[in-house]
């Protein structure tokens, strides 16, 4: 994530976040109106979560306001505002929204009826609204912390506040949006907290007005961002700044009590940024930092220009340097593999987590001497067994049962990266640095699909490659390595556990 596994690591990685939400009404509070509600829920077709976003639209902006009640248990109030252009005549307009009380919405200034269906809020406008059109929707609404039954995600109980984890679903647990990483939009995040606490979000900051018991922080974007990257972080701590490579501004989030303690593991980043720079090209956002949570949550994640990591990841000794460090690059890379470059749907995820898998240990094979080939050919050795558990990496399996999280496997991190491995071994490394400097330059701040990495690849290596990337990215089977013939994968039922 994203979600990291640790499963390389002296302490065991498993996904402590067990599920995202159900489509249950009994897990939606919203309070409805009374007419008859003959809405439905709808989705954009994602194949991995089909109830996902919503067509007949295109968000351009989101304006959140937050208030924090000064404890991180009850309800926030706050106001949603979404900016989007219609690209259908809409009766109704749903809503990913599915944890929180309504209490009224607004479409362009008039107010709107609303009732719920599975996990949308459906919105009523006083008139229906014609395509190409432009609509801005005003929710009045709470945000509340306290996951419900069968959900969790959104929101994190940090030990002196709050963080966001809103992928892969849980961005409409915390905010009514357009819940799918294919409709990104320009984010203004405003919090209100008590004076004491320091509310950071994603973005850079464009103003903090100080009133007598409390202070309203406001943060903007640069750059379009998927729901699922939105990160805000209310605790009693403290914002270290450093600059980065050609003065980019980097700012980090620690408890207070820890800034000196994890100090030697902040002061790395300028160099990984620069260090990534040289793989693939110039830092894509407007700043960087990591946000340190005293929070148990599993995993760490790559929020768009804010990182959230637990806070134990750099206070446990167990865990090596080269480790933390290449976790950190993890993260890192995510910024352009995920984050500026989105995939379209979440069976394209592959692309995400294969990259990011592979500057990891890139990073680790060059600065610690842990070589790529080793890892690369014990991912082979598990390869059909993660197939068999997760499906092939551009067709994973769907989402357990009440745990929607689990399309984060091994096949889509170790797995995806043994792809990116062949294909280095197939067109030669020249060929594979140069496709991915063009990917992430070709796609900066949008949204790119499997086939159109497969597409560029092809155009780069000046060769059809359409016949490997089936075997690889859709086979059952691990195909044969090139350049390794005698790499051997284990068949599934020979390994236990996976």
């Amino acid at each position: 994530m994203p979600l990291i596994p640790r499963s390389r690591t002296p302490r065991p990685r498993t996904r402590s976040v067990r599920a995202a939400l159900l489509a249950s009404a009994v897990s939606v509070c919203l309070i409805a109106a009374s007419a008859p509600n003959p809405a439905a829920p709808l989705g954009v077709g994602d194949r991995l979560f089909p109830h996902l976003g919503n067509p007949g639209y295109d968000v351009q902006s989101y304006d959140l306001a937050f208030t924090y009640p000064g404890t991180n248990s009850k309800p926030l109030a706050a106001v949603t505002t979404i900016n989007a252009v219609t690209s259908a005549r809409l009766d109704r307009v749903n809503l990913d929204y599915a944890h929180g009380n309504v209490g009224s919405v607004e479409v362009n200034g008039a107010p709107a009826t609303f009732s719920t269906a599975g996990e949308d809020l459906v919105v009523t406008p006083a008139a229906p609204l014609p395509a190409g059109s432009w609509m801005r929707i005003t929710v009045h609404h709470t945000s509340d912390p306290i996951a419900a039954k069968d959900q969790e995600g959104g929101w994190v109980q940090t030990k002196d506040g709050l963080a966001m984890a809103n992928q892969a679903d849980a961005g409409h647990l915390v905010f009514p949006c357009n819940d799918h990483p294919s409709d990104k939009a320009m984010f203004t995040i405003h919090v209100t907290a008590p004076n004491g606490y320091t509310a950071v979000a994603n973005g850079l900051p464009v103003g903090a007005d100080r009133a007598r018991r409390s202070t309203t922080w406001t943060y903007r974007t640069r750059h379009p961002m998927a729901t699922e990257l939105a990160q805000v972080s209310i605790g009693r701590s403290s914002v270290l700044h450093r600059s980065g490579p050609h003065g980019l501004p980097v700012r980090d989030v620690v408890p207070t009590k820890d800034r000196k303690t994890l100090e030697p593991w902040l002061k790395k980043t300028p160099d990984q940024i620069a260090w990534m720079e040289g793989k693939v090209g110039p830092y894509p956002f407007e700043t960087y930092g990591l946000l340190m949570a005293e929070a148990q949550t599993g995993f760490e994640l790559e929020t768009q220009t804010l990182s959230l990591f637990e806070r134990e990841l750099f206070l446990e000794p167990a865990y090596p340097k080269w480790y933390v460090e290449s976790i950190m690059v993890h993260e890192l890379s995510h910024q352009w593999f995920g984050d500026s470059v989105t995939p379209r749907t979440w069976s394209d995820l592959w692309l995400n987590e294969g990259h990011a898998t592979w500057y990891e240990a890139l990073y680790a094979e060059e600065k610690a001497n842990k070589p790529m080939e080793a890892r690369m050919k014990a991912a082979y050795r598990a390869s059909d067994s993660w197939r068999a558990a997760g499906g092939p990496p551009a067709a994973p399996k769907a989402p357990k049962v009440g745990q929607k999280i689990s399309i984060f496997r091994p096949n889509v991190y170790d797995g995806a990266a043994l792809v990116l491995y062949a294909l280095r071994e197939e067109i030669g490394r020249p060929a594979f640095e140069r496709l991915e400097r063009t990917w992430v330059s070709a796609h900066r701040d949008g949204v790119a699909s499997t086939a159109d990495f497969e597409e560029l690849a092809s155009a780069v290596a000046g060769r059809d490659l359409s016949g490997f990337f089936k075997a690889w990215l859709y086979g059952e089977k691990t195909p044969p390595m090139p350049g390794h013939s005698d790499w051997k994968s284990d068949p599934p039922k020979a390994r236990k556990g996976v």
